[in-house]
């Protein structure tokens, strides 16, 4: 096995503190460090819009993302912030579907990349790992959909 460069012990330690990836062992997570990538985001920068396809998800290491979506006057309006170790952008990777909403900076951000491409090849080169990291992604989505479904009971009593 190679030995890991810093960029990936960086990644890997991202990975390992962003508490999506707890069913990982530290073997895995060095593994999936390889496929992911480091990005720095300006405030107010547009990580993406609303309607593109969707070819990567992030997952916040420091700052803060606002999640917009377009209301039927054509105003972006924030439906969610999001802070550290939260994912985003993962429902267009897995679906192949266009995005649901517009993310944008709402600090300067550090984020953990995985592209589209990227998670198909982790998928070929290492299923097992690939395997937990959707794994992991899914249980995430559900959390939210549940969420999100009791949220919207508590608004219909």
């Amino acid at each position: 096995m190679p030995e890991p460069t810093s960029l990936n012990t960086e990644i890997r330690d991202w990975l390992m503190d962003c508490g999506l990836f707890d069913q990982l062992q530290l073997a895995d997570f060095t593994a999936a460090a390889g496929y992911f990538s480091i990005s720095t985001i300006a405030q107010g920068a547009e990580i993406f819009h609303e309607g593109d396809a969707g070819s990567f998800m992030c997952i916040i290491h420091s700052g803060q993302v606002a999640v917009q979506k377009t209301n039927s006057d054509g105003k972006r309006v924030t439906i969610a912030t999001l802070r550290s170790g939260r994912a985003f952008g993962e429902m267009a990777v897995l679906d192949g579907e266009r995005r649901s909403a517009s993310c944008v900076a709402a600090s300067d951000c550090q984020l953990l990349n995985l592209g589209k491409d990227s998670l198909e090849k982790m998928l070929n080169d290492a299923p097992k790992i690939a395997a937990k990291i959707i794994r992991a992604i899914a249980v995430s989505l559900s959390k939210r959909l549940r969420m999100a479904d009791g949220q919207l009971l508590s608004q219909q009593i």
